[in-house]
């Protein structure tokens, strides 16, 4: 695989996105699809378009023919998952940046594209034993229920987390970039393309969203972007031979702790699990730091820092390797404690401080 095979298609991703952006802004505020602020909302800015995601998509899937083209592919199956899902997932958004939906209809959406993307063979089929190296296999009424929670866990997880301006993004694009540096180096020619036209198009919408940004994701964008790398996680995980799934979940660790904190939190509180609160990381960050753009690059470089973890468990084997993580988990629960998130009280739900002007 030559240099251009893998820059061509990133640099034709990040032209699409980035073209199509404001043409997508325009149209987002031509058809009052704009950010509504609230007291539990950072962003105070109006008529703020959303719809971001459908730059985003362009920038994919021109970026997918591009490298497909040139490595000469043909239609893989699996991106039929990836494609009859994401479009599921993307026309939800939309429906949801434009009109609302409930946390439990989209909850459904996703349960809808985890379903065709396991019909596709995107499945946790198995786990392996770290110390002894044992392959165990799970029965279909393991593995099908698991696949399903985790594809609809890591959506979540992004659109959690797109609190403040570039965050969902440039968080996307990093994990992405580690995912696919996984899948040239397992030699993964599927999960290669699609990591590669994941990656350029967030870039390429990236200068747009980062703060001050001129246009917002929305859910459109989160949970697209989600969805896609739950499943790039996937591709991925099915050819690890050792600790088979804590590579890709040590690349998705910070969306994914967030997720499982929040949840906590509000079963701790006693309040309903989607309820929205301003007590996520990225709102910790944002109180200590006092403005939008540190606490953002704050984030970016607490997800690079799991990332290169992650990278370093696909060259570790056996006790070396659940040492290394025993390790890791420590670390991060003392990480967690820093930042405050493992102490709840009712009276912490105050609002973070506003952006600084």
């Amino acid at each position: 695989m030559q240099a251009h095979d893998i820059l061509t298609p990133l640099l034709v991703a990040a032209a699409v996105a980035a073209g199509t952006t404001p043409l997508v802004a325009r149209g987002a505020r031509a058809l009052g699809v704009v950010d509504r602020p609230s007291e539990r909302t950072v962003n105070r800015r109006l008529d703020m378009p959303l719809l971001g995601g459908l730059a985003v998509a362009a920038g994919f899937v021109a970026g997918l023919v591009a490298v497909l083209w040139l490595l000469d592919l043909g239609f893989p199956r699996q991106l039929g998952g990836l494609f009859f899902g994401g479009a599921m997932v993307l026309v939800a958004g939309v429906y949801d940046d434009r009109f609302g939906m409930n946390a439990w209809a989209k909850f459904a959406v996703q349960i809808g594209a985890a379903a065709i993307a396991i019909g596709y063979g995107f499945e946790i089929g198995h786990f392996t034993d770290p110390v002894s190296r044992t392959i165990v296999y799970l029965p279909a009424w393991v593995s099908v229920p698991v696949t399903v929670l985790w594809i609809v866990g890591v959506t979540n997880a992004m659109n959690l987390i797109d609190g403040l301006d570039g965050l969902a993004t440039g968080v996307g694009a990093i994990i992405a970039l580690t995912l696919t540096i996984i899948m040239f180096q397992t030699q993964q020619p599927v999960g290669l393309c699609v990591g590669v036209a994941l990656v350029g198009s967030l870039l390429g919408f990236l200068p747009f969203n980062f703060p001050p940004a001129k246009i917002f994701l929305g859910d459109t964008g989160a949970m697209l972007i989600g969805y896609g790398l739950s499943l790039l996680a996937l591709e991925g995980y099915r050819q690890f031979s050792l600790l088979t799934f804590v590579v890709p979940l040590l690349a998705l660790a910070v969306p994914i702790m967030d997720t499982a904190l929040s949840i906590l939190r509000r079963v701790r509180l006693r309040t309903p699990i989607f309820t929205a609160d301003r007590l996520h990381m990225h709102h910790r960050l944002l109180a200590s730091e006092g403005s939008q753009r540190p606490a953002v690059l704050q984030f970016y470089f607490l997800t690079a820092s799991f990332c290169l973890i992650a990278l370093s468990f696909t060259r570790l084997q056996g006790t070396a390797a659940a040492l290394f993580l025993a390790a890791v988990v420590l670390l991060t629960l003392r990480l967690l404690w820093n930042l405050g998130v493992l102490s709840v009280d009712r009276d912490e739900g105050e609002p973070a401080p506003e952006e600084k002007p």
